[in-house]
């Protein structure tokens, strides 16, 4: 058996505490240099292979990305409104994966995308709430045609293929 990140570590012991007993867990107080540092994650939740929870931040909203992780966990396994929340019945089944996003950069076009490399954020220049993400190397999103659609028809619900958008990539490290 494999040993886990620590990032995926703390994700599923956030879930199991949370999902048990309805308590957020604290980070440790030894935290390894890259579990201090600051950046927006994904916690995606899979049950024998399909998606059972996903939630992220795009910029960091607390002080270090374990921080981020917990929340981020904790949400994906309770608060994605395409699912009902995870029961304690399924905590053995799960398989958690953390994304760690680089810094957002703003692109001038699809030729500066690549689906596999990197991920996607699409937001309308009329109205900057409609806003749709996709993390790099998705099953099924294998052109830039296909993740610019999916970000911002599906995800965005930008249907005016006039309307104006800025777009942003971003790098992950992903943990599994």
């Amino acid at each position: 058996m494999t040993e886990s990140h620590p990032l995926v570590v703390l994700a599923r012991q956030a879930i199991e505490r949370f999902v048990g007993d309805g308590e957020r867990i604290e980070p440790p107080d030894e935290l390894p240099v890259e579990l201090r540092r600051r950046a927006g994650a994904f916690v995606t939740i899979r049950r024998h292979g399909m998606l059972r929870g996903c939630i992220g931040t795009t910029q960091p909203t607390f002080s270090t990305v374990a921080e981020e992780v917990i929340q981020n966990a904790i949400s994906a396994a309770t608060r994605d409104y395409r699912f009902r929340q995870v029961t304690t019945d399924e905590l053995a089944s799960l398989d958690i994966k953390v994304d760690v996003l680089s810094q957002m950069e703003l692109v001038a076009g699809p030729d500066e995308l690549d689906p596999k490399r990197y991920g996607l954020l699409v937001q309308s220049e009329i109205d900057p709430r409609k806003r749709g993400l996709l993390l790099p190397d998705l099953e099924g999103i294998d052109t830039v045609e296909d993740q610019v659609h999916w970000a911002r028809y599906h995800k965005a619900g930008i249907t005016d293929p006039d309307e104006p958008v800025k777009m942003y990539r971003f790098e992950v490290t992903r943990y599994t």
